[in-house]
């Protein structure tokens, strides 16, 4: 693509995930990939259009914007969960709970037995306009 006569796309939206620091690689990159999950099944705006390679064989589209990894101490986490709720963003939740489960059903049953301020957040995805995520996410800063 020559970006000299196609500009960058800006956008005016935000797809973020924010993870606790303290969590090992294995756990960041499961946790990552179960939160974006969600996203593209309720949003279907964030998903851009199928792919091709030159030999016209398909492969399935994915987001039409880059998603953003943070991180940040429980106490960042907590916060975020907070001010995320108060936004009524869209949003995906993994709690510290679903490391010891094994299928869907039992990852719901797990967030559903605790009272959403007894969450022990370990990881969440949201999606909107930029300046609303970026309030969700004050105090994270950019996964290294």
């Amino acid at each position: 693509m020559n970006t000299h006569t196609n500009p960058p796309v800006r956008f005016d939206t935000k797809i973020a995930v924010l993870l606790r620091e303290d969590l090992e690689s294995w756990q960041r990159l499961n946790v990552t990939a179960f939160l974006v999950s969600g996203l593209g099944t309720e949003l279907p705006e964030v998903i851009g259009e199928p792919y091709a390679d030159g030999d016209d064989i398909p492969y399935l589209p994915m987001f039409r914007q880059p998603v953003l990894v943070f991180e940040g101490s429980k106490e960042t986490l907590t916060a975020a969960h907070t001010r995320v709720l108060s936004r009524s963003l869209p949003r995906a939740v993994f709690t510290a709970d679903l490391f010891a489960t094994g299928n869907d059903r039992d990852n719901r049953a797990a967030v559903r037995a605790v009272p959403t301020d007894g969450l022990d957040v370990v990881g969440l995805a949201v999606y909107g306009p930029r300046n609303a995520v970026d309030k969700v996410l004050k105090g994270a800063r950019m996964h290294p």
